[in-house]
């Protein structure tokens, strides 16, 4: 039998390839845990007295940030959770996701609020695909746009000072490969584990999964036993990020660690890029009056299209 390399006592049930521990159930556990607790210490996401709105999918990676935030939640009681979840309507797909969301929530006693696609925009992302399928603009193109959107306004509602999402460490370096392969190396300078800005109308947004790899987030939602749902995004293969992923896996198998070293590299640019880079002037959209760069934000661009 294989021992924990580092209780020294149980069987263990993992390897980290890239590090060479060896992990049994329980220490695996506390490792992830801790990492996150140094993750956000290191770049101050949280205040004492915050009120986190944490955007929960149903997916592995927000039910486990949902369990291990409010788990760091209970040893600060002047602060508060708070879950919100924004169903797309995609059909056969989403309703489970929300499912999946409420029977967390209810679990662990958190309030969860859902806001959806069809009353916040007037469509779903099934009628969006549907009516843009000879656009060249991927499903995951609109959909991004409009769920940052819908997450802001959620957390608004709730009244929130933070939002927490469930980025991953691949998460993070798929954005960074996606901004050079698409041309637009400066919005490297914005994917800070850290989000924030001066207007009082963005909710400020934090990473605390951004130093966990997939595997490990998936990992440790299976070993607590949580309810999530397995079956990807049906729309998901349609887009640049889900082959960016695929190679990066298949360098990973080969040499692991590559995924760590990739991050730490896009830590150095990051920090060259916010040294030179020009402070972003937002104005209000003339549509609907939240926060943007341009006169016309990005969501009333699209949903003008759409009309």
């Amino acid at each position: 039998m294989t021992k924990c390399s580092v209780c020294k006592r149980n069987k263990a049930f993992y390897v980290r390839v890239h590090s060479g521990e060896k992990l049994c159930r329980k220490c695996f556990l506390s490792s992830v845990e801790n990492k996150i607790r140094v993750t956000i210490g290191k770049h101050r996401m949280f205040d004492i007295n915050d009120r986190i709105a944490v955007a929960v999918s149903g997916g592995k990676d927000s039910v486990s940030l949902l369990h291990v935030l409010s788990k760091i939640e209970a040893d600060f009681p002047q602060s508060t959770l708070q879950a919100i979840t924004v169903d797309e309507g995609i059909k056969g797909y989403r309703d489970e996701a929300v499912k999946n969301a409420e029977e967390n929530c209810s679990q662990l006693g958190v309030k969860h609020l859902t806001v959806s696609f069809k009353e916040l925009f007037g469509y779903t992302l099934d009628e969006i695909v549907k009516k843009t399928c000879n656009e060249k603009m991927t499903p995951c193109s609109y959909c991004g746009v409009l769920r940052r959107r819908a997450l802001n306004v959620a957390a608004k509602q709730v009244e929130a000072y933070k939002i927490a999402t469930a980025h991953t460490l691949d998460d993070e370096i798929q954005t960074f490969l996606l901004n050079i392969v698409h041309g637009d190396p400066s919005r490297i300078a914005r994917s800070n584990p850290v989000f924030s800005s001066k207007h009082s109308r963005l909710v400020p947004r934090v990473k605390p999964f951004c130093e966990i790899t997939e595997r490990e987030s998936a990992l440790y939602a299976f070993t607590i036993r949580i309810p999530f749902q397995e079956m990807p995004c049906p729309y998901a293969g349609e887009a640049l990020r889900n082959d960016i992923r695929n190679t990066l896996n298949r360098l990973e198998e080969k040499h692991p660690s590559m995924k760590y070293t990739i991050y730490r590299s896009m830590e150095k640019v990051q920090h060259a890029f916010e040294a030179t880079a020009e402070e972003t002037i937002l104005k209000e959209c003339r549509e609907c009056g939240e926060p943007t760069t341009t006169n016309l934000c990005r969501t009333c661009q699209i949903l003008q299209k759409l009309a």
